[in-house]
């Protein structure tokens, strides 16, 4: 399982990705009620989780979980395209440029004002990979509620389709553009945060 970019130095990037995979546990499963597999009865972890997803991952110093995203490339199966590909009035964006954004998590442990540095924190994050590492875009599948978040964030960020009724909630397939203006953008929206990171080395097919 390819490595995480994380926030500190002298990290145990196992220990940082089980926590990881943990706090998705307790925020998806356990808070959200998403009917999701569970790993050993303590990790959330789907077919997803392959060789070829990548992770950012915020921790404080000692390496404990803050905040974590799933990049999916969508050139390989991912959610949006398998899954919810209805979402979308055209064809679903796709292509090595295109990473779709998954389980997007603020660990449960973080007060409000904790939870809303991580979040911007994290939405840096992404724009930084993006534009360090040739993505022209992100997609995604989000709750209404968080798409009309997301889309104060600064970023150019639009709808793919209709909201859809999925159970008790609305369902939005979203299209982030990113360039060299975004980070002007997140700034103005009082969102970007200057980051530090630490690339870890690839853990080829490695899980939790």
């Amino acid at each position: 399982m390819p490595a995480p970019i994380i926030q500190s130095p002298n990290i145990d990037e196992d220990a940082v990705l089980r926590a990881m995979f943990e706090a998705r546990k307790r925020v998806f499963i356990d808070l959200l009620k998403w009917d999701l597999p569970v790993l050993a009865d303590r990790y959330e972890v789907d077919h997803f989780d392959t060789p070829d997803a990548h992770y950012l991952v915020l921790t404080d110093m000692d390496g404990r979980h803050r905040a974590s995203a799933r990049l999916l490339r969508t050139d390989r199966p991912h959610i949006l395209a398998d899954l919810y590909p209805h979402l979308c009035a055209g064809p679903v964006p796709m292509g090595k440029h295109v990473r779709e954004i998954t389980r997007f998590c603020l660990d449960r442990d973080l007060d409000a004002a904790e939870r809303r540095s991580a979040r911007n924190q994290l939405v840096t994050a992404l724009v930084d990979h993006a534009l360090a590492n040739d993505i022209h875009a992100y997609t995604g599948v989000a709750e209404r509620p968080w798409f009309d978040q997301i889309r104060t964030f600064g970023w150019q960020c639009e709808a793919l389709g209709q909201p859809y009724q999925h159970g008790h909630n609305e369902l939005v397939a979203l299209h982030i553009h990113i360039d060299a203006q975004t980070p002007i953008g997140l700034e103005r929206a009082g969102i970007h945060v200057p980051l530090h990171y630490r690339l870890s080395a690839p853990h080829q097919g490695r899980r939790a």
